[in-house]
């Protein structure tokens, strides 16, 4: 059941506890190497930052984004900007976020992602969980999958065997996980069951893990396209 109202409060409360952590970097960390092959620190923290606003964009009934090349553009131009204008501009982003968030009127109509992609405008503050998520782990400051919150894990691993659901590339399979149980894939091919922990098989269906801490029965493990 999508609860946007909650999930804004989710995102409220996901984006305090990243920015607690970036506020433990220094300049030198934030230029670092992230856990995301190619970017720094700087460049997550700023695609962060930029997502907020391509959602209000969502919410307001305005394109995501300018051009794919134009996002590409402001995250290479933020990323390299010291620690306390990361901070600064990721609070004023978050907080822009929220009031396109308390300004939706109507939830249930369909706005426009990137690349065509639809969806109910009540899911957009969980996607936007999703981004402030699964990105302070990508930032490699001591945050990891096994701290995400449980209801979040569920939803976002439910999400993502949706997503990979119906796929002629994915064998039909079946994810176990700490009692839930996941269907995704297509229909051809042989079926399989992977199991393990909650945080290994979001990891491995969110491609920030390589599925070898799970069990695979009926086949070898699944290869997911990228996200």
């Amino acid at each position: 059941m999508i609860d946007p109202v909650s999930d804004l409060r989710s995102v409220r409360e996901a984006t305090d506890r990243l920015l607690t952590a970036a506020a433990g970097l220094d300049n030198a960390a934030v230029a670092g190497p992230s856990r995301l092959p190619g970017w720094t620190r700087g460049h997550v923290l700023a695609h962060i930052s930029r997502n907020a606003d391509a959602l209000v964009n969502v919410l307001e009934g305005r394109p995501m984004y300018v051009t794919g090349e134009a996002r590409d553009a402001d995250i290479e131009r933020d990323a390299p900007r010291p620690l306390p204008e990361q901070l600064d501009d990721l609070r004023a982003s978050a907080e822009r976020f929220q009031e396109a968030g308390r300004a939706s009127g109507d939830w249930e109509r369909t706005v426009e992602l990137r690349n065509g992609v639809t969806d109910r405008a009540a899911r957009v503050p969980f996607r936007r969980l999703v981004e402030v998520e699964l990105h302070h782990v990508d930032l490699g400051a001591g945050y990891e999958l096994e701290d995400l919150p449980k209801e979040f894990t569920e939803r976002e691993t439910e999400f993502l065997a949706e997503r990979w659901s119906g796929r002629s590339d994915v064998p039909p399979t079946t994810v176990l996980a700490a009692g839930g149980e996941w269907r995704t894939g297509g229909s051809e091919g042989t079926p399989v069951t992977v199991s393990g922990s909650p945080a290994d098989v979001l990891g491995w269906l969110s491609g920030r893990r390589d599925g070898s801490a799970l069990e695979c029965a009926g086949g070898p493990l699944p290869v997911l396209p990228p996200l």
